[in-house]
């Protein structure tokens, strides 16, 4: 079985205000010469009037929290999200609610997709 290494990286991978979002996970997965980022970001804030906050907001149509998983490429020494290149996973992706809960969900998520991506770099 082949060995995949786990790096987990502290920026968004995805979405263009990812910086905004309160909760961000950026896992890279390495399996020989093949890699992929696995990202989940939500709990999006966006920034009003300078420092103030806005209530949280959705990131896409009824999502507070998305996963999604691309090719990794090297740029400027780093692996990023290739975000032309999406993988496919069969795993849930998304979360349609924000409550206390909801960064704990979003962590499960992103742990059942690095899991399942994981078993597909491995052959299995």
């Amino acid at each position: 079985m082949a060995k995949v290494i786990r790096v987990e990286q502290g920026w968004p991978a995805h979405l263009c205000v990812g910086s905004w979002c309160r909760f961000r996970r950026n896992t890279l997965l390495t399996c020989g010469r093949r890699r992929i980022v696995v990202s989940t970001v939500g709990a999006y804030y966006p920034p009003i009037h300078g420092e103030e906050t806005a209530p949280v907001a959705t990131i896409g149509c009824n999502r507070y929290y998305e996963t999604m998983a691309f090719k990794a490429v090297k740029i400027e020494g780093y692996w990023e999200a290739a975000t032309a290149e999406e993988m496919s996973f069969k795993s849930p992706w998304s979360i349609n609610h924000h409550n206390p809960s909801a960064d704990n969900e979003a962590n499960d998520m992103h742990e059942v997709v690095v899991a399942e991506l994981t078993r597909m770099l491995r052959g299995g």
